[in-house]
């Protein structure tokens, strides 16, 4: 992993971490998703918020549903989850996104979980 992403993830977890001091874990996806985004845009990280991942099939564009929670930077794909345990599907979900997008990283993040570090797969295809 170059150092530029190394440097950028740090900063999306530093982020999330600050996200998770304020808010702690409980509350919907959609709450978290929300304040991160505010809190990758206070740090200056270009972030789009549900960023629609349509599906090449054959040469063709279809709309399939996929849609990314964040994309920082045109970089980084954060998959943001507020569940019990993070299960082999909700790496795969990553890993379709990158796959699709020609991401190279993306970040898992579970805030629902007492210790934000224990809710953080970095995914690098």
């Amino acid at each position: 992993m170059e150092l530029l992403y190394k440097d950028l993830t740090g900063k999306i977890v530093e982020c999330a971490i600050t996200v998770h001091k304020h808010l702690g874990p409980g509350l919907l996806e959609s709450a978290y998703e929300e304040c991160l985004y505010f809190e990758l845009i206070s740090n200056n990280l270009a972030t789009l918020k549900q960023y629609p991942m349509p599906l090449i099939y054959r040469d063709r564009k279809l709309e399939a549903g996929y849609r990314i929670d964040l994309l920082v930077e045109d970089k980084v794909i954060i998959e943001v989850k507020a569940v019990e345990v993070l299960n082999p599907v909700h790496t795969a979900q990553v890993m379709t996104y990158l796959k699709l997008s020609g991401c190279r990283i993306g970040l898992l993040i579970n805030f629902n979980v007492q210790f934000l570090k224990e809710g953080i797969r970095r995914i690098i295809i």
